[in-house]
Formats: C-alpha cells, sequence, structure tokens
C-alpha cells in the first residue's frame, strides 16, 4: 500500500503558545504515545496535522463516535466477487506501514473498543488481529495519538486510568488574546482591527460558560466568522452567523451575545 496519500503536502499554518513543538517532536522521537487535552476548537488537531506535516509523516486521523467498534479500528473480512477478504483499518494500516495514527475525541469512543490499543502503547508496540490470526509489530515510524476535551467528561464519559497512564500528555487551550487574534489574520485575512474585536466577543462569550452555555466560542467559531466578514457580509450579521447561533438555543443568552457584538462593532 501507498501510505504517501497521507503525508500533507502544505503546511497547515499553526500558531505555537508554548514550547508544545519540541515537547511533541521529543515525544516523537522516542515514540511514545501522546493524548492531547483542551477544549473545543482550541487548535488540538491543527496542531497534530502541523507536527505530522513538520516530521514529514503519513497522518491517518479517527473522528471517533460512539458506534465506532474494534473492528472498524483494526480491520475486518469483507466478501468480494472471489469471496472473502481483509482490509485494514485505519489503526492497523498506520501500525502496519509507519503513519501517526490520530484517533480524534477518543473519549466518545466506548471503553471496549479502546482496549486494543493498549499492547501498541507499552514496550509491546503490536497489534493483534485476533480476526486474521495475525500479530502485527508497529513500524519504527508508527505513533499513537488520542485527544479529548475534559470539560466534557463525566463518569460515563471519561478515559479509564488503564488507558490515560499509557500517554504522556500535553494540555491545550485557547490562545492569548494577542495570539488569537493573529491567527483570525493569519486564516482569514481580516485586517487587526477586526480580528481583535472578534477575540474580544469571544472572550466576553467564555466567562458564560458554566453559566448558561457549555463551551465557550472556540478559535474555530472565530475564524469563521473572521472568514464570513472578509467574503463581505456585514460585521454583526457574521458575528451572530457564526459566534451566537451555533453555540446556543437559550434566548437570553443570545441577546446578551447579541448585545456584545453590537456594543463592540456598533
Amino acid at each position: 500500500m501507498d501510505i504517501s496519500q497521507f503525508k500533507i503536502e502544505k503546511e497547515p499554518f499553526y500558531q505555537a503558545q508554548n514550547n508544545e513543538v519540541s515537547l511533541y517532536e521529543a515525544a516523537y522521537a522516542a515514540r511514545l504515545p501522546v493524548m492531547v487535552k483542551g477544549p473545543t476548537g482550541c487548535g488540538k488537531s491543527r496542531f497534530i496535522e502541523h507536527m505530522a506535516w513538520k516530521l514529514g509523516k503519513p497522518l491517518i486521523t479517527v473522528s471517533c463516535n460512539e458506534d465506532i467498534t474494534a473492528s472498524d479500528l483494526v480491520g475486518r473480512y469483507l466478501l468480494d466477487a472471489n469471496g472473502t477478504r481483509w482490509v485494514d483499518g485505519p489503526l492497523t494500516m498506520a501500525a502496519r506501514y509507519g503513519a501517526i495514527c490520530y484517533l480524534d475525541e477518543v473519549v466518545e469512543a466506548r471503553q471496549d473498543t479502546m482496549v486494543v490499543i493498549h499492547a501498541l502503547t507499552d514496550h509491546r508496540r503490536e497489534l493483534p488481529l485476533d480476526k486474521k490470526g495475525e500479530l502485527v509489530k508497529a513500524h519504527p515510524d508508527f505513533q499513537l495519538v488520542i485527544s479529548y476535551n475534559p470539560g466534557y467528561q463525566s463518569l460515563m464519559k471519561d478515559l479509564k486510568q488503564s488507558t490515560k497512564q499509557r500517554f504522556c500528555a500535553l494540555d491545550f487551550d485557547y490562545a492569548p488574546a494577542y495570539v488569537e487574534a493573529n491567527i483570525l489574520v493569519k486564516e482569514a485575512g481580516v485586517d487587526i482591527e477586526v480580528a481583535k474585536k472578534l477575540v474580544q466577543i469571544g472572550e466576553a462569550a467564555r466567562k458564560l460558560k458554566g453559566h448558561g452555555l457549555d463551551e465557550g466560542i472556540s478559535t474555530r467559531l472565530m475564524v469563521y466568522a473572521a472568514t464570513l466578514i472578509a467574503q463581505g457580509v456585514e460585521k454583526q450579521d457574521a458575528c451572530r452567523m457564526a459566534l451566537v447561533r451555533p453555540i446556543t438555543d437559550d434566548a437570553d443568552i443570545r441577546a446578551t451575545l447579541d448585545n456584545t457584538i453590537n456594543m463592540v462593532f456598533g
């Protein structure tokens, strides 16, 4: 199989906040499994894409959900004209051919599914394919990366300690205001003053987390708003469309955020 199809050819823009780049490089050099933790839309996936590009390694991403089974990760037999054939899943493919496998929002997957990663995250670095009767020894370039949002964890949706303690971890959060504004300028092409005002709105919304909002406005949504503005959409309309309507249906919260938008861009 040509694993090069999973290589990222164009540099994904990522604005470093601290020393996360060098820390990840050190973890990859030792092929340590990595867990990235942080709120929705703060740049976790972009960071992993950037690091895969920087290291020149293929990246296979799996967006986890409650319907994912172990077979979805490792592979299964499929019927074709000649009978049955084995098809590797994304985890097996990454381990066999030497890619970074990124399990995004891993806490959404069923806990029994996560057991299949255990043998890949310790000294064994191997993946048993029970249905096929094969033991895949991980390629020297293989690395496993997972992400999740601790803000959404609960007794029913959290990683087991037996899984957590197989990873080293990097904490992510929303970038400082000046960094976030520069991200909007770079990503959407708006001027810095508009970017600063969008960040101001975002920071105001984040203060409502736990007081009517489950989650604050993400950097991703700010990029959406900035992109709409760059497309010529009126600023208040762009903010309502990208920053407010996606995150709440509560009339009072919407009114509060709409008022903030009018004050900032009024």
